[in-house]
């Protein structure tokens, strides 16, 4: 499955983004979550600097499906849908040509310090 780079995917790609990854990756600009200072090893910002941008999109794709064994990445295939987990894995990969509209959500500052209660079961 792909999905065409579009304002709309990538906005809902931003919201998986922050609802899912920034507690541990961090929303640009922001400072690091108490959750992703303690994790060991670091979990790359994905938002700033080279991120991912230079992976195929297949590939981030089945980093956020799968997980990164031993890295402290958990897989999302049973929180997130078909289309969302394309949605996110575009956005990263696309991150550094994003439209205004999308790189305002992914900077609206997020509340990365409260407790997690799970994956969002958004299916």
């Amino acid at each position: 499955m792909s999905i065409p780079p579009t304002e709309a995917n990538f906005a809902a790609g931003a919201q998986i983004y922050r609802d899912n990854c920034a507690v541990c990756h961090s929303p640009p600009g922001q400072k690091e979550s108490a959750r992703a200072l303690g994790m060991y090893p670091k979990s790359p910002k994905l938002l700033e600097g080279k991120g991912v941008t230079d992976d195929p999109t297949g590939e981030s794709y089945w980093k956020v499906a799968y997980g990164i064994r031993l890295a402290g990445m958990p897989g999302f295939r049973d929180g997130l849908n078909e289309t969302q987990m394309w949605q996110v894995s575009l956005l990263l990969a696309q991150v550094d040509k994003l439209p205004k509209s999308v790189s305002e959500i992914l900077s609206a500052p997020v509340a990365t310090n409260v407790p997690s209660t799970g994956l969002s079961h958004t299916k």
